[in-house]
């Protein structure tokens, strides 16, 4: 099967859900991506891409000229399958263009397509409390990839690098001016996440947060209550009405888990949660659970894990 891969490039480089959406393709098919800006195009060969269509005249993604892009880019290749990674712009442009080649869409895929009857994508649905297999009968196929659910595997090949220029229209919004919010990983592509909640008690208790973090190589996050009354930035906010994330390891503390929380965060791999109350709830999607106070916890776990690495 033909597969076209839409890439995103943030700062001029592939990101993380990027790469796993082109390893995801190439274990369908014959794999070709399609990006744009200054991005390096030839690590995408590294991930299983054949090709990569390059259009440099669109500098930043947005819904409209990206959408364009990945039209354009079908009716040259004539793929069969589009996949796009579920993240902020997949979201967007997927139901775009499922709209503009009449084509089915499977929206936050998790396994790989099965065809001994048909063509059936297994997705999450009600915030991953439940799964959907979904069947595509269109000619062209549209699958969105949860990120994290799908590893990047380095395959060492080498991809063709052709460039486009398709007219994509105007914009309908024009970016006027990007400012990145915090430093380090980007909380979707973190692989360990440190968390915290209303039982720090206040933001000055946050270093305790931090300092794990720091020591894990993690990223910080926050519960809703937490960015709400102004502790930490929305942009730490993960649940149901923030991001969602599903990294290797989740920590929080001070959370009790309502399930508007569990709902950004129960893909993670492994679960570890510190609370006072043995009846929070998050003590149920827990893979591990410490009933005790995170201002003990916390410091202790701490002065643990750089022991352990410094014995590496």
């Amino acid at each position: 099967m033909s597969v076209l891969v839409f890439v995103e490039s943030k700062h001029g480089k592939v990101s993380k859900a990027g790469f796993q959406a082109v390893t995801y393709g190439s274990k369908i098919g014959e794999v070709t991506a399609v990006t744009f800006g200054d991005v390096d195009p030839s690590v995408l060969g590294e991930y299983g891409a054949k090709k990569v269509l390059l259009h440099k005249g669109l500098k930043e993604a947005n819904d409209q000229q990206s959408t364009r892009l990945v039209v354009e880019a079908v009716k040259e290749t004539g793929a069969d399958i589009i996949v796009f990674s579920k993240d902020q712009a997949g979201k967007a442009i997927a139901s775009r263009v499922s709209a503009a080649l009449e084509a089915g869409l499977a929206s936050g895929a998790i396994a790989l397509p099965v065809t001994d009857n048909g063509f059936v994508v297994k997705t999450n649905v009600f915030s991953g409390k439940a799964f959907a297999n979904v069947k595509i009968k269109t000619d062209k196929k549209i699958i969105s990839l949860i990120p994290n659910s799908f590893p990047a595997e380095k395959v060492g090949g080498t991809a063709e690098i052709v460039e486009v220029s398709y007219d994509l229209g105007e914009a309908g919004v024009k970016v006027l001016e990007l400012k990145t919010q915090g430093e380090g990983v980007p909380l979707p592509e973190a692989e360990i996440v440190v968390s915290g909640g209303r039982g720090l008690k206040g933001p000055e208790n946050w270093w305790m947060i931090e300092d794990l973090a720091k020591t894990l190589g993690a990223a910080t996050a926050c519960s809703r209550p937490v960015a709400d009354i102004g502790w930490r930035p929305h942009h730490e906010h993960v649940g149901q009405t923030g991001l969602a994330i599903r990294p290797n390891l989740y920590i929080a503390a001070g959370i009790s888990g309502a399930i508007q929380h569990l709902a950004g965060v129960n893909g993670s791999k492994t679960i570890v949660v510190i609370n006072t109350d043995p009846e929070a709830p998050f003590f149920k999607a827990a893979d591990y659970g410490v009933v005790g106070d995170a201002f003990e916890v916390l410091p202790k776990l701490n002065e643990a894990v750089k022991k352990f690495k410094a014995n590496q």
